[in-house]
């Protein structure tokens, strides 16, 4: 298994990527999901409470963010300028270790590495989701020689 190490990118990213449009982080996470619904990796009955409620993740060190809604059924990329029911907020490196298994949502929030901000029930929901969604094995990270 690869090790992704506790880190953040350097600062001249987070200066480019506040300058850069959000909207096709939205679209490519919001097009992610949809794709991770169709292949039963989401289920749409657990995600009711998401429905017309925008979600932001904000990659602190890349000075970036996603904003999506889901509506009908669909994930949408949302409108950046739009307040968010709940943000989520962590470096680059803690939502890669997330997706590996390395660690879980928890303890990267008490150790302060992801924020949740916003309606609580629907951040301990998405949080829980997170902490669910089990990789196909060609998404995987491969294993470390």
């Amino acid at each position: 298994m690869i090790v992704i190490p506790e880190s953040t990118l350097p600062r001249p990213f987070a200066e480019i990527g506040r300058r850069l449009p959000q909207w096709p982080h939205s679209l490519a996470l919001a097009t992610a999901l949809n794709l991770a619904t169709s292949r039963g990796l989401l289920a749409l009955d657990e995600l009711a409470m998401l429905e017309g409620r925008l979600v932001r993740i904000r990659v602190r060190d890349a000075g970036t963010s996603a904003s999506i809604v889901l509506r009908g059924g669909r994930f949408r990329a949302g409108d950046s300028a739009q307040e968010a029911a709940l943000t989520l907020t962590a470096p680059a490196t803690a939502y890669l270790q997330m997706l590996a298994r390395q660690e879980d949502p928890d303890t990267l929030f008490f150790h302060r590495r992801l924020s949740i901000e916003g309606d609580t029930e629907l951040g301990l929901l998405v949080k829980n989701l997170l902490d669910r969604i089990e990789l196909p094995r060609w998404l995987r990270l491969p294993a470390a020689d």
